[in-house]
């Protein structure tokens, strides 16, 4: 079911986390039902925000055109279901350490739920007010470390030690991935590819 997992992630995670490893489908299904939908809810808004509501900072306003913000955007689309799907494996490969075996399809799914709050609050990028979204943000990955912390021991069946580090050793992984993305982004800024004020 297309985006089944969303509302469960937000009310009753330990049950959804049950539910995500007991399920079997293919890696594929997975993601073009929940990663490729989430990833680009903060695209879209992102893109509306930049080039028709504009960014407020201080008192002025700042659109960007639409032809630098295109490439832009389908770039950050990219990176969200790069940075998912990298999570995913990362999960997978990580388990035999900690004594545990999942298919690729559970991570896939686990690794989405735990992105959700992120992509979610993307919503925020409707308009652009900086401590709005800083803010959102914060909100956003507070949540998804939470979920990451509960959600690894019981999708991966792992006791809570094992789980414990299981989790820090993702969010390692995520945190570089972040940095990796964020480094790639400026390294594409300075060779041209950066919005233009419109």
């Amino acid at each position: 079911m297309i985006l089944s997992h969303v509302k469960g992630t937000f009310l009753h995670p330990s049950e959804e986390w049950t539910e995500i490893r007991n399920e079997h489908s293919s890696p594929m299904k997975c993601f073009l039902e929940n990663a490729l939908i989430l990833a680009a809810i903060p695209a879209i808004c992102a893109y509306i925000g930049a080039t028709l509501i504009g960014w407020d900072i201080g008192e002025r306003n700042f659109k960007f055109t639409v032809e630098s913000t295109i490439p832009l955007i389908l770039g950050f689309y990219l990176a969200s279901l790069a940075a998912v799907f990298i999570l995913a494996k990362s999960i997978q490969w990580m388990a035999t350490t900690y004594g545990t075996k999942q298919e690729l399809s559970t991570c896939i799914s686990l690794a989405t739920s735990i992105a959700t709050p992120l992509f979610l609050c993307g919503i925020f990028a409707l308009a652009p007010i900086p401590w709005l979204i800083f803010l959102s943000g914060l909100c956003a990955i507070s949540y998804s470390v939470y979920l990451l912390y509960t959600g690894i021991p019981i999708v991966m069946d792992v006791n809570q030690e094992k789980g414990f580090l299981f989790s820090s050793a993702i969010l390692t992984i995520a945190l570089v991935t972040v940095v990796g993305i964020l480094v790639s982004t400026v390294s594409l800024w300075s060779m041209g590819l950066a919005p233009i004020h419109a």
